[in-house]
Order: structure tokens, then sequence, then C-alpha cells
């Protein structure tokens, strides 16, 4: 494909004035202005027949990469000919590159760069996950004036699996196991409600007064007290709501793909430990209900069934996902449960579902802290606009509070984290109501 470069339109365009006075001056000059036009007509012709045509453009990309991160997409071109495609060895006056991406890739500066012998590379930032598909290659160049561009498109079929995060997964676990297997003496662990019983013992200064069992302490006229075992095949249910709300970003990548990367820290910690991991997706609907996996072999089962938690522009159906959820479970579990809200009337349906877990499971609710309202409602109000929108904010964020205080007096435990720190916080949270056996 050929065609003209903005020095010709230029060009063109600076010879309508002079077209206009000598039509206006002297009418029998009138074919001057038209021979003007073809005169450029004929260089850029010139320009685009003699100019060296660069070699095939090829592209370089990893093969995976993780949502959020930020990677290079290297443009080279191999080959070529030299001014009229008489020989080799001569560059083009000004060649460009263009790829054209998926929507789950932000391209900087829309996926353009200018080419140098060598090669050059465009930044790029993987938002979503799934396959991101490179679908063409685009080189132009130009001739030695300028006048004219040459542009050759090549289509590909380059595809970028984009992952969860793993980055904490490979980084805090090692720490925190680390922190689960030091060793120590202590009076008393509290037990909880999901330690399983082992056996009775004289009761002893530091033992929990709750453990005490005080019909056998009537029947032997002295305190006895209960002794759990621990459990090492806890059930760890990844809850994930796939809803309308986790699909707004939170520093570029959605709501989603944060909590992910989070639960995929707590499961590869859950698996080490010898618990069972289990995933639950839904929306509008129940869209995943994996089975019980062991092992820390079964992590790679996780982290493919996580590539089908897709983004969905429906509302949560609370209700009828936490209901199946329930029906699905035949044993004690602790639910992490990965959503969000706006205000109280959307968490309403909520409030009402979790509440019927509570009577058998432990609920764990997961939220991301949200910095951009608390920004707003902070942000000093230079005009009314700036004093509107940190009253709108304010108001939201306070019916946040209301919610999750709400909740944890049903009696789930809340954790609300900012994103960099939601991985490693879940997974504390976990290792210590292990340590509790509050499951």
């Amino acid at each position: 494909m050929i065609y003209p470069t903005r020095r010709l339109v230029l060009a063109a365009a600076l010879g309508a004035p002079v077209a206009l006075a000598v039509g206006v001056a002297a009418p029998a000059l009138w074919l001057l202005p038209a021979g003007w036009v073809v005169l450029l007509i004929v260089l850029a012709a010139t320009d685009a027949a003699v100019a060296a045509v660069p070699g095939k453009l090829q592209l370089g990309a990893p093969a995976a990469v993780n949502v959020g991160e930020t990677f290079a997409l290297r443009l080279s071109v191999a080959g070529g000919t030299g001014a009229g495609g008489t020989g080799a060895g001569e560059w083009p006056r000004r060649v460009q590159g263009a790829v054209t991406g998926d929507p789950r890739l932000t391209l900087a500066n829309g996926g353009q760069t200018a080419l140098a012998r060598d090669g050059s590379a465009i930044v790029a930032v993987a938002r979503r996950r799934g396959e991101a598909l490179i679908s063409q290659l685009t080189l132009r160049w130009q001739g030695p004036l300028g006048l004219a561009w040459r542009q050759r498109t090549t289509p590909l079929d380059r595809r970028i699996l984009v992952t969860p995060d793993l980055r904490a997964v490979r980084g805090d676990s090692v720490a925190l196991l680390t922190r689960e297997a030091r060793t120590g003496s202590t009076i008393q662990r509290d037990p909880g409600h999901g330690g399983e019983f082992d056996t009775l013992t004289q009761y002893q200064s530091g033992i929990d007064r709750r453990r005490i069992d005080w019909k056998r302490s009537a029947r032997h006229a002295s305190l006895f007290a209960k002794e759990y075992r621990a459990e090492r095949d806890n059930n760890i249910v990844l809850a994930f709501d796939c809803g309308r709300t986790m699909v707004e970003p939170v520093d570029g990548v959605a709501r989603l793909d944060r909590a992910i990367s989070a639960g995929l820290l707590t499961a590869y910690l859950s698996l080490k430990l010898g618990d069972r991991v289990s995933l639950f997706g839904f929306d509008a609907r129940p869209r995943l209900a994996s089975a019980a996996l062991t092992g820390v072999a079964a992590f790679a089962t996780v982290r493919r069934l996580t590539a089908q938690l897709d983004y969905r522009d429906e509302e949560t159906n609370f209700t009828l996902g936490l209901s199946t959820l329930a029906a699905r479970l035949d044993r004690r579990s602790l639910i992490v449960l990965f959503t969000d809200f706006v205000d109280t009337v959307s968490a309403e349906l909520m409030l009402r579902s979790v509440g019927r877990l509570l009577t058998r499971h432990v609920l764990l609710c997961v939220v991301l802290q949200d910095d951009e309202l608390a920004a707003l409602a902070a942000a000093e109000p230079l005009r009314a606009d700036d004093a509107t929108r940190a009253v709108i904010a304010g108001d939201l964020l306070r019916e946040r509070r209301i919610v999750l205080t709400r909740l944890r007096r049903l009696g789930v435990e809340v954790l609300e984290a900012p994103w960099r720190e939601l991985g490693p916080a879940l997974a504390a949270r976990y290792l210590d109501a292990r340590q509790r056996r509050l499951r």
C-alpha cells in the first residue's frame, strides 16, 4: 500500500493559495497550478519506487506473563533490499512498526514505534487474564524525499498467555512457611470449634475454661478439660465473586485478578500444609465448582482452574451462589469469600446469605481496600465539583464500613487490605486460624 505523508499533503495545501492568486491575476495560466499537483504526484511515485525496502517484520514476545506485569514486545526487521530493490544494505529514511494487540494488553503509544536497524521495543502491560492475541504486524517506511509511505501488513497468530500473578506465591510463601515451621511451647492454644476431640485431661492453670467438660467434672468431683487433636485435612474453599463489581480495576488490574493472586498464595500454603482446597466461582449463577484437591502437585490444577473464572458484567446473585456452595459441602469448612460491594443496598442479599453459612461453616470475607475513594474523600476541595466528589466518596466509605461492621457482628471474619498487601495478609490470617484450629 502506498499513501501520502504529511509533507506531501502540506506541499499540496501550500499550492492552493498560489493557484487561487494565479487564477485571479492571470486566468490564462490556470494550468500552472495543475502542473504543480502533477509534479507532486510524480515526485511521490518516484520517491516510493526508489525507497529501500526493509525485510520482514518479526515479533519477539514472551509465551506467558503475569496479570499486571509490564513487559516488552520486541520488533525487528530481517533482510531487506537497497534502493529500488537493487541490493541490500541501505536503510529507508524513516521506518515505523505497529502491533495490533488484544484488549487484554495495554500498548504504549497505541502499539506503534519507530524502528532502528537493531530493532525496537513496545512496552505492554497485561491487564486481564486469558490468551492475548497479537493478530497482525504493520511495517511502513518512507523514501528519501519523505513524500510517500509504503506499508506492508503481515497477519499473525501469536498468543500470549496472561496468567494469575504468582510472584507472591514464589516469594511470600517461603517466609510464611518458615514462620509456620517455628517450634516452641505454649501453655495452651485455643482450639475453637474445629479441633477434633482426642481425650480428657486434668484441668490445669492456663487451660481455657471453655474447654472444661462440666458433666464429667461433676461425675468425678474434679475438673476435667477436653484435649483436641490437630486436623491436617481441613477443608478450605476459595469462593470468588465474578460479578460486575469485581471487574472494576484497582491500579489498572481487575479486582478479580487481585483476588485470584491472593487466593493462589493461600491455596499453595494450604496444599503444602496438608489441607484440602476447592474453588468456587459465581456471579448471576454458579460458574465453577471444583472437587477438593490435596497435595502440592495439585497446585498446577488450581492455577489452571482459576483461568476459568471469567469476567462478567452481571449482578452477583449471592442467594443462589452461596446456597449452591453450602449444598455441595459435606463437612465443616473454612470458606474464603472474595467479593466487593458498592453500598448497603447491594450488600443486603449478601448479608442474608452469609448468615445461613455460619450455622455450620467458618466464613472469612475478603475485600480490597478502596484507596481511590479514600483519596477522593480526603482531597482538599478547590472547586464545587471537588466538594461534591468528596461528600459522595465519604458517604460510600461510610456505607462500606456499615456493611463490614454488620458482617463482623454476624460472626464473619473480615479482611480488608490494600491490593499490595492482600496476599500476605490473607495467608497470615489463614495460618493464624490454622494454628488456633478455628475451622
